[in-house]
């Protein structure tokens, strides 16, 4: 029986993803002149101002206004009528540094914290991600494509933008078309906003980013609904890290186990382990072990191994997941530790600001999407 799925992705404008960016890119900083520095990097921006807060401990000194100013100027926020300006905004700093209490147990390779972590991945499209979310991404990275690098295509837009894709899957879990795309993007000030905007968005970036046999005459189209969204960013709406978490991950196609990315270094098994099950996910199913696989790991504050690990296969494969999961847990290369992720994936280094727009997953230039494992399981498992 068919269905319809829906997933959205938001722009690197977006107030809370304008805070995503600028959470990594402290967290880049430290990590460029202290590779083991401690960073829980939380930010707040609203009109005409940014608060940064969160816990940070380093050896090192950072020039914290420059850093927020400089990522607020490459996201486009550079003129002072969108209220939110890089040259004129306050910058707040309530940095404080990593409590010891914390410390004491990160410190011996233990997780930084409790919690549990997904990863997934589909045969679905090429990057092994689910085609809603994977689309919606291209579309705000196109839009924010053609505002930086073509002022004639579509002069008007502003860094502001949303995509939401609904996908149809057929009988067999295969995505047959797509029935509906809503795009909402901000703009200047123009007569005939709407009517102009719905013409270039599908013809000047829906026809670039979706599958020409993807889109029939019954698919639909929301541009700009509301009919205008001149006020936006983080004028329009306050934004705050991590508020965006199915954005980044898989679209609500996988579970989630509540902990942000964003201004987390990689002790935070929040973030290095999401990472880990997502290599762990990604290689299997390009193995040919399965179509579709979920990964979940779960950590005790200050315990170095996982306390549990799940392997799901959702009925894609032959293969017995306890058999899977214990040979994960027992091979020399797939270690689930903090120290044994972060070595494997090469974690301690300024890689983070660009993974704080348009997805952590699914682009190859990040390390834990690369199918080094995938000949591995292959020849234990396929």
């Amino acid at each position: 029986m068919q269905y319809i799925f829906t997933s959205e992705s938001v722009s690197e404008g977006h107030p809370d993803k304008v805070c995503d960016q600028v959470s990594d890119a402290v967290l880049d900083e430290v990590l460029s002149k202290d590779p083991t520095g401690r960073v829980a990097c939380e930010c707040f921006a609203t009109t005409g101002m940014i608060v940064v807060g969160g816990e940070i401990t380093t050896t090192t000194y950072i020039d914290l206004p420059e850093v927020v100013r400089g990522v607020i100027r490459d996201i486009g926020y550079d003129r002072g009528e969108y209220r939110f300006e890089a040259d004129s905004c306050a910058v707040i700093n309530v940095i404080n540094r990593q409590s010891p209490d914390i410390a004491q147990g990160v410190n011996t390779g233990g997780a930084g914290d409790q919690g549990m972590m997904f990863g997934y991945a589909t045969a679905e499209t090429d990057e092994y991600m689910p085609a809603a979310l994977y689309y919606s991404h291209k579309l705000v990275k196109r839009l924010a494509d053609i505002r930086k690098t073509d002022k004639i295509l579509m002069p008007y837009l502003r860094p502001d933008a949303k995509a939401q894709v609904s996908v149809v899957y057929g009988d067999n879990g295969e995505v047959v078309r797509v029935d509906t795309i809503v795009v909402s993007t901000q703009h200047d000030p123009m007569e005939n906003a709407q009517a102009r905007i719905r013409e270039d968005v599908i013809e000047n970036v829906v026809k670039a980013v979706i599958p020409e046999h993807l889109i029939t005459a019954e698919t639909k189209y929301h541009v700009n609904p509301t009919g205008k969204f001149e006020i936006g960013g983080p004028h329009g709406d306050t934004g705050l890290t991590g508020r965006k978490i199915i954005v980044d991950t898989y679209g609500g196609r996988a579970p989630h186990g509540g902990g942000a990315f964003s201004g987390k270094d990689p002790t935070k098994v929040d973030r290095s382990a999401a990472y880990a099950a997502r290599h762990l996910a990604k290689n299997i199913v390009a193995a040919g072990v399965a179509r579709e696989c979920t990964i979940q790991l779960a950590y005790a504050i200050g315990v170095a191994e996982p306390v549990s690990i799940n392997i799901n296969l959702h009925g894609t494969s032959k293969v017995n997941e306890r058999e899977l999961e214990q040979f994960i847990m027992t091979h020399p290369d797939m270690s689930l530790t903090p120290a044994g992720i972060i070595a494997r994936l090469h974690l301690q280094r300024a890689i983070y600001r660009p993974t704080a727009a348009y997805g952590h997953f699914g682009r190859h230039e990040f390390p834990w999407e690369h199918l080094d494992l995938r000949d591995v399981f292959a020849k234990n498992f396929a």
